[in-house]
Parts: C-alpha cells; structure tokens; sequence
C-alpha cells in the first residue's frame, strides 16, 4: 500500500456509473429510495439514554465514567451519530428544516456542535469523492505525514480523530458562511450541556464527552471509518461492513451501497444489496471493525496515505453538471435517476 503518497486515479468516482448500470438492470430499486420517519424515535430513545446514564454516574469518580463511556456510551454515541447521518441525506422526513431539527436534537449528548456542519460537508464527500479540496473526509497531507506512518501517530490520530475532521474543512473550497442553523445547532449544543452541568455535575460531562470521543475514535467503533475508504489489499475504493454490530449500528456498515444510492434510507440497505447481488457479493468487505481497527494501527502497510485521490479536472464534468451548491446532493441524485431512465 502506498506509505508516503495517496494513490492517484484520474477517473471519476465509482458509485456514480455503478448506480447507473443497476438502475437499468434492477430497476425496482427505484422503490427503495424514500424516507424513514421512525429514526426520530431511535434518535429519541438515545438521547434518553444518555442523559439517563449521565444522571446515573453523577456522583461517581471519573474513571468509572470513562470506563462506563468506552463500554456503553460510545455504542450509544456511534448510534447517535449514525442518524446525524440519516439527517445529512435528509432520510427521516420531507422538510429539510424538519430533519435538520432532528439532527440537532441527535447532536445534544455529543457535547460539540456538530451536525449542521457535517451536514454540509459530508454531501460534498458523496459529490467529489477523492477531490482533496473538496472532501474534508481525505486526510490532510501534513496529516497524514505527522500522524499516519507509525502505531504511536495512528493510534493519536484516532484519539483527536474528531478535532482533524474540523481541522480538514478549512482547507475546503466553497465553504457556505455561518447561518442561522449552524448558531442554532451551537446555542442549542450550550444551553444542553450548560443544563447537565448544573443538574448533574461535571461526571456527567466527562461521561457524555468520553462517549463521543470514543464512538468516532480511539475504540473498536473507530475502525469504521478505517472500513469505508482506506485500501485494504487491493485498489478498491470503497468498501462495506457486513458486521454483527450493523443490527444496533443500523446498518451503517453497507458503505458501498450507501455510496451508490444515497437516497436510501438505513433500514432497506440490505434489501439493495439482496436485489443486486452480482454487484455487492463481488465487492470485497469487512466483517470486523475490531479486526481493521487493530489492523490500521499497527500493520505498516496501512497508513493515512492509503486513499484514492483523484485531480480536480477528473470531476469537472460531475461538478459542471452538478452545480454545486447546498442543494448538490439532490442535484447529483436527480441526474442519476434520470440517466438510468
């Protein structure tokens, strides 16, 4: 695998002719793309869950918190931010506003104000997978210099993983300005955090934060975003997760067929998978986030370098037909459909 250099391809993504090709062949897929109104209540249930446990460890030692955070709270985090997800691709409900509310309300247990901005960002990575100035989910090249070629630099690279996922967006062309949700998303994100402080104390705090840490870093959970796009043993460029924890992560392991049809909620992604089986059965996948966790930190031959990067000019025509804006996901989605057609 490449050590010291992304892996250069100057074709456009793969999901996007894949997705053409299976509308033809299948299109009773069409079907499948719609809305799951019923995450709200997973979102609900979790939140709950949380602030239940928070109020629980309110008067014990902090390192109970942490060990209740590494074995409970991050599997309750990593769900959380499973559906922050759904609500990027706004999957729960018709109204934008309606899922963007959802998401801000799933963001609350995580202590940082996170889900508009991911929002936003994460659409660009479906749009321009593999364009360095346009998808903050690349690692940055010094990143990836400092961090990514040694167990010690991988290991904290997942402990502060969160901190470089904000770091990378300011490397990024056609940043939208601060609006009115993204203040919403904050004030909200205070006032929360602000009130299990007062209620609860600061061992609720510490449980909360070590929660969100861990679900999207230093932990068996991190190995998910190892899963979806390093290089495993060949030149792939997205892989799956066909884990036992896809049933309480709710399936977001089936990464390919996420990148392939977008527009399909959680709980019908096996079904496209079942319904295209000569495409997704050849693909290779993971069935361990523990394995590829533990793989990316000390296997040498993975590195932050392992990505497929591809030049700005390779998408100039998905960016020109795209137009890309906060509206880029729905456009992309369109054309798709109507390509197939």
């Amino acid at each position: 695998m490449r050590k010291n250099e992304f892996l250069f391809k100057d074709n456009t993504e793969p999901h996007r002719l894949r997705t053409r090709e299976m509308i033809k062949k299948y299109p009773e897929i069409k079907k499948l793309i719609g809305k799951n109104p019923n995450t709200i209540f997973v979102i609900l249930s979790c939140v709950i869950i949380q602030v239940g446990v928070a109020y629980l460890l309110r008067n014990q030692a902090w390192w109970l918190a942490i060990i209740v955070a590494w074995c409970f709270g991050a599997f309750v985090g990593h769900t959380l931010f499973v559906t922050i997800h759904e609500v990027a691709h706004n999957l729960l409900f018709k109204s934008k506003n309606a899922n963007t509310i959802a998401g801000i309300i799933a963001n609350l247990p995580s202590f940082f104000p996170t889900s508009v901005s991911f929002q936003r960002y994460h659409l660009r990575h479906h749009s321009f997978q593999g364009v360095h100035e346009l998808d903050a989910d690349l690692p940055g090249y010094r990143e990836a210099r400092i961090l990514g070629n040694s167990v010690i630099g991988k290991a904290f690279w997942l402990l502060i993983f969160p901190f470089l996922q904000v770091g990378r967006t300011f490397r990024l062309k056609e940043i939208k300005p601060i609006d009115k949700w993204v203040v919403i998303n904050f004030a909200s994100q205070v006032i929360f955090t602000a009130s299990i402080w007062y209620f609860f104390g600061p061992v609720a705090i510490l449980y909360m934060f070590a929660s969100f840490m861990f679900s999207v870093g230093f932990h068996p959970l991190g190995g998910r975003w190892i899963q979806e796009h390093y290089l495993k043993d060949t030149e792939q460029e997205t892989y799956s997760y066909y884990g036992v924890l896809n049933t309480i992560q709710f399936n977001i392991g089936y990464h390919n067929e996420h990148h392939d049809f977008p527009s399909i909620p959680w709980n019908k992604l096996p079904t496209l998978k079942k319904m295209a089986p000569d495409y997704y059965d050849t693909l290779e996948s993971h069935k361990s986030w523990t394995r590829i966790w533990l793989r990316f930190i000390f296997d040498p031959k993975i590195t932050l370098f392992s990505r497929i990067i591809r030049d700005k000019r390779g998408n100039l025509q998905v960016m020109d037909e795209a137009k890309p804006d906060m509206d880029i996901y729905k456009s992309i989605e369109k054309e798709k459909l109507v390509d197939a057609q």
